[in-house]
């Protein structure tokens, strides 16, 4: 079962989270990630965050990234968003 976990912060707390799990054995790994995005973007009423260079190198070695206003076109109200993968 694949699991991902995002988190919304600002000033070092919580403000909300949400796990997305998603067991078909037909996606690939990637096509499971940006899904679980979708869904993440869509139940916290975020635009979609582009995927900065630093950012695929960190989810890459940490199976784990941080979405920065930098991420956004859009502005936010939080200081990042926050996903990792918690079971594959």
């Amino acid at each position: 079962m694949f699991r991902l976990w995002a988190k919304e912060w600002k000033h070092n707390r919580l403000l909300c989270d949400m796990v997305v799990c998603n067991d078909d054995p037909s996606m690939t790994r990637t096509k499971k990630i940006f899904a679980a995005l979708d869904e993440i973007c869509y139940a916290f009423d975020l635009s979609k965050p582009i995927w900065l260079d630093s950012t695929i190198e960190e989810f890459k070695r940490h199976d784990k990234a941080r979405f920065t206003q930098d991420n956004f076109i859009d502005s936010i109200d939080f200081d990042f968003l926050e996903i990792q993968i918690i079971e594959e």
